[in-house]
């Protein structure tokens, strides 16, 4: 048995070597054989498969060509470079003899892109967001990121249930039809959104502040209440700016969660955020190294005090104001920072605004891009500074502003960049979003002055390219018609002046409160310029032609003394100076305006008149405004009375509220008609306040009081007009609804003292609409 298992052990030990000197010599022959094929060249390469692809182009992605070896490396990279191009759906590399075969199958030729079951979102639209475009190569991997895409697009718009399936439709010559068809199923609302931690806001008053809304019957025109994940990192930024802007310094946002429902039908947002404690200004200082400057003098331009409530948004507008102000004084180059330096002991913080020169730089050059419609030549005129300019951030920011305010573009940007030639100059680069600056109008709606009424209008505010304004309007009244064309060159012979001509034709049926009908043809000629960026001055010469018709038998004499027409030339001039912070929707800041007009140039009117006005607008709280307003004019005539179409008739929407329309005028005491005055005054004082309804519906509104009154021509006879200096005061409240379908404006007035004589009109009442 013993001999057995030795005779055993030697056959496995012989077949084991044996077994090693086959494997080595298996080795030595492959390695042989790769040797060998190394050595042999390629004598040709052979492209099969293509059919719209050239051979040059195949052979062009490869990494081997004829008289090189067969390297298995290199036909390896070969191969990952035509799949790299995807130009092919599969391809092979094989060898015939020292012919090395190319083998490719190309992919199709995209035919046409198409959507259908899309009735929310516009095909242009999508088809801007796919990347497959006609003639260009059908991949799957195209494909599959174009339903991404199309998805996206869909969730942007509240619908996360849409569901995009692509189908291929095979056509001759390689070419295929991509269909997307699109389930864009229903839209996914806001149900709810939530805030944990705040203790010193309400979640209405947070809510608030925010650009998502919760999902409101009213909102049926509004796409806030549907999940945007950009619009909520957008309403983080807007947390933490509310929150320090009111004090909290501290303020963190620790988490925002949005969780879709089951069903996929509704998203539930919530925020957590920690207030941290509020903090106040305990000290004010600067600090500077500008040799010869004392730095007291900017304390006038602090936007807030010690004592206030710190405000982040304040500290920051301070900065500009201060950066304006040194500039001043020739310090073109200087950098103000804020340094903040908080005590938590206390709750409260110190700022120093340490001002140094800043470094020397530049303007080098200003590039303009993206304006394919818009003139260059009227963007740079907006610049308050050119080539060769001391760099000023506070001009740029003013010409951003100037920019935007053209009402050009959809937005307009400015950066600066480092110049590649000399490290002390910058590139000023203007990036700006046309919009449409046409318009076409059809409207129609309601006014207590001019009853009911049709409009149209068709304008063009940036006329070629070169920034002029153009308009014709049309408006039928049941009381009148109003027919004007208009046109402006805001920059006249290249200059910052604004020129402009008017043609008008009006008609006025005043027969309610005067007797008559009125009727006036003509133009006038409008040049206006700016001393700075607040005061402003025009000039307008008008001529026109006022007919008085249709007098009633039985009314005033002074009416009827008035019958036929006149002629009136007349030259005027405005001075402007406006410190508000918008001319739309002011809410600080204040306006002056004053100005002369004569007549007597010729034509049968010959009058001086003199007006002045000016509002003052206080902040006094989030939706609070304060503004205080009036207006004085005086006119005398020349030689002769002033003409009734020339006078002050005081009352009505846009003056006196709770009077008629010449609801406050000397009245002959037989027919009770509205003569007209040769002075009047009227102030108001009114606070506009919310009507705690969400933002987005539009609802505002103001309590008012209204003082005014008006003065008597000589030519009027005491004893046959019934007139009274004595001032009138009415009271009230006015609506105002910014509907969807055109703003709408209730005025309920109370005139508290008039006279029995006046024309009084407790609602007056107006809304139009456009489409």
């Amino acid at each position: 048995m013993k001999l057995k298992r030795d005779g055993d052990k030697r056959t496995m030990r012989a077949k084991g070597l044996m077994g090693f000197v086959l494997l080595a010599a298996l080795t030595l022959g492959l390695a042989g054989t790769s040797e060998a094929l190394a050595q042999v060249v390629i004598g040709s390469i052979r492209v099969e498969g293509t059919q719209r692809i050239e051979e040059a182009t195949v052979r062009s992605y490869l990494a081997i060509k004829e008289g090189d070896p067969f390297d298995g490396d290199r036909i390896n990279k070969s191969l990952k470079g035509l799949f790299a191009t995807g130009l092919f759906a599969d391809a092979k590399i094989l060898r015939d003899g020292d012919a090395l075969v190319v083998t490719v199958v190309e992919n199709p030729i995209v035919n046409r892109v198409a959507f259908e079951g899309n009735r929310r979102i516009k095909d242009e639209n999508l088809q801007s967001e796919v990347q497959l475009r006609p003639r260009s190569v059908y991949t799957r991997t195209r494909v599959l990121a174009d339903v991404e895409r199309i998805q996206n697009v869909y969730r942007r718009s509240g619908r996360y249930a849409a569901s995009i399936e692509p189908k291929i439709i095979q056509r001759e010559q390689n070419r295929v039809d991509v269909v997307f068809e699109i389930d864009e199923g229903p839209v996914t609302y806001v149900s709810k959104i939530s805030f944990n931690g705040n203790k010193h806001y309400s979640s209405g008053k947070l809510r608030d502040q925010l650009l998502t809304k919760e999902e409101a019957w009213y909102r049926i025109l509004s796409s806030t209440d549907t999940y945007d994940p950009q619009r909520m990192s957008f309403d983080k930024e807007k947390l933490r700016r509310f929150y320090l802007a009111h004090g909290y310094a501290d303020f963190t946002i620790e988490s925002a969660v949005a969780e879709l429902s089951s069903d996929r039908s509704s998203f539930f947002l919530t925020f957590t955020i920690d207030e941290g404690e509020r903090y106040s200004v305990s000290k004010i200082d600067f600090e500077t190294t500008l040799p010869n400057f004392d730095p007291s003098v900017l304390r006038e331009d602090l936007t807030f005090a010690e004592g206030d409530w710190y405000n982040a948004d304040a500290v920051e507008n301070t900065v500009q104001k201060l950066t304006t102000k040194v500039g001043t004084f020739g310090y073109a180059f200087v950098d103000i920072k804020p340094d903040v330096r908080r005590d938590p002991d206390n709750h409260t913080v110190s700022i120093v605004f340490n001002i140094s020169e800043g470094p020397r730089v530049y303007v080098e050059r200003i590039e303009i891009i993206g304006n394919l419609r818009t003139l260059d030549s009227v963007i740079r005129r907006e610049f308050r500074l050119i080539e060769g300019d001391p760099f000023n951030a506070a001009k740029v920011r003013r010409t951003q502003q100037r920019l935007n305010n053209l009402g050009f573009f959809k937005k307009a940007e400015i950066t600066n960049e480092p110049s590649v030639t000399s490290p002390d100059k910058v590139v000023l680069k203007v990036k700006v979003e046309e919009k449409s600056t046409g318009s076409l109008m059809v409207g129609g709606g309601y006014s207590s002055e001019k009853g009911a009424l049709v409009t149209f209008g068709i304008s063009e505010n940036n006329l070629l390219g070169r920034g002029q304004q153009i308009s014709l309007n049309a408006e039928l009244a049941q009381y009148g018609s109003e027919y004007d064309v208009s046109f402006t060159e805001p920059y006249f012979l290249g200059r910052e002046l604004a020129a402009g001509v008017d043609l008008f034709h009006i008609t006025k049926d005043l027969t309610d409160y005067s007797s008559y009908d009125y009727e006036t043809t003509g133009f006038a000629l409008r040049m206006g310029y700016n001393y700075s960026e607040e005061l402003r001055h025009g000039w307008k010469y008008t001529l026109r032609q006022d007919k008085i018709s249709d007098v009633e038998s039985d009314a005033s004499t002074y009416i009827k003394e008035q019958e036929g027409t006149s002629l009136l030339s007349m030259v005027g001039h405005k001075l402007v100076y406006d410190k508000r912070d918008s001319t739309l929707d002011p809410t600080e800041g204040y306006v002056i305006t004053g100005g002369n007009d004569v007549a007597g140039f010729g034509g049968s009117n010959r009058f001086l008149r003199t007006d002045v006005a000016g509002a003052q607008y206080f902040n006094l709280a989030d939706g609070y405004v304060l503004g205080l307003g009036g207006r004085v004019g005086y006119m005398a005539g020349l030689g002769r009375d002033v003409k009734i179409a020339s006078r002050y008739f005081l009352g009505g929407e846009k003056s006196m509220r709770g009077f008629a329309t010449a609801g406050i005028s000397p009245r002959d005491k037989a027919t009770n008609d509205a003569l007209g005055s040769n002075w009047m005054t009227y102030e108001s004082v009114e606070l506009s306040f919310p009507l705690g309804t969400p933002e987005e519906l539009g609802l505002s509104a103001k309590a008012f009081v209204d003082v005014g009154t008006s003065g008597k021509f000589d030519s009027m006879d005491s004893s046959q007009v019934n007139y009274s200096a004595s001032p009138r005061m009415a009271i009230g409240m006015a609506f105002v609804w910014k509907s969807p379908m055109g703003p709408i404006n209730l005025s309920l007035g109370y005139p508290l003292v008039k006279q029995s004589y006046d024309d009084t009109e407790v609602i007056q009442f107006n809304f139009g609409t456009r489409f």
